[in-house]
């Protein structure tokens, strides 16, 4: 249902799974509200009720925190969000090790910096981003414009022209589940 856009309906199936087995399915519910139907409070509510119950755990390849500072983002509560993103940041490394850090965590860590115009720590963020996906566009879209806000229009528009390139040729949000919805800052190529 909710791969056909059929969210209410899906929703009410969905609701009927948590309702008899709560803790294999809360968390594929707050990931639907998220990603899908794009309740981002009703996901957030979700989310920290199942780190309440169940503790800090993962769904869909990412952490209940990357998602609740998602939601944060969509919400333009961009510094609730870039603290999420931060300690869930400090806590992988801590935890798993650099190895363990995903691209698109840090894709949106480094988008709460620069909604906050805080361009070098976004910049920062977007270079770690790369260290792992190289060829990411929306990293080097948005760190292109960071780079023109803080006045390397040069180096921004070389980073620019590459990040179209990339985009073009599907180097961008690789998640199983974008062709279903359009994920938060996902620069459309066609």
């Amino acid at each position: 249902m909710f791969k056909q856009g059929k969210y209410e309906v899906g929703m009410d199936f969905i609701d009927k799974a948590v309702k008899y087995d709560r803790q294999g399915w809360q968390d594929y519910r707050a990931f639907i509200k998220c990603i899908f139907a794009k309740t981002y409070r009703d996901a957030i509510t979700d989310f920290k009720d199942c780190k309440k119950r169940f503790g800090y755990s993962y769904v869909m390849d990412h952490s209940y925190d990357f998602y609740i500072g998602l939601s944060y983002l969509q919400l333009n509560e961009f510094e609730k969000a870039e603290q999420i993103f931060k300690q869930d940041y400090e806590y992988q490394l801590k935890d798993k090790g650099k190895d363990w850090l995903h691209h698109l965590d840090l894709f949106y860590y480094g988008i709460s910096k620069y909604e906050q115009k805080v361009y070098l720590g976004a910049i920062e963020i977007f270079d770690k981003a790369l260290e792992i996906y190289p060829n990411f566009s929306e990293v080097q879209i948005f760190k292109s414009d960071c780079l023109r806000r803080i006045g390397k229009t040069a180096e921004a528009h070389e980073l620019q022209k590459l990040g179209e390139i990339n985009g073009r040729n599907g180097n961008t949000i690789n998640e199983d589940n974008v062709t279903y919805a359009k994920y938060p800052y996902q620069i459309r190529w066609y």
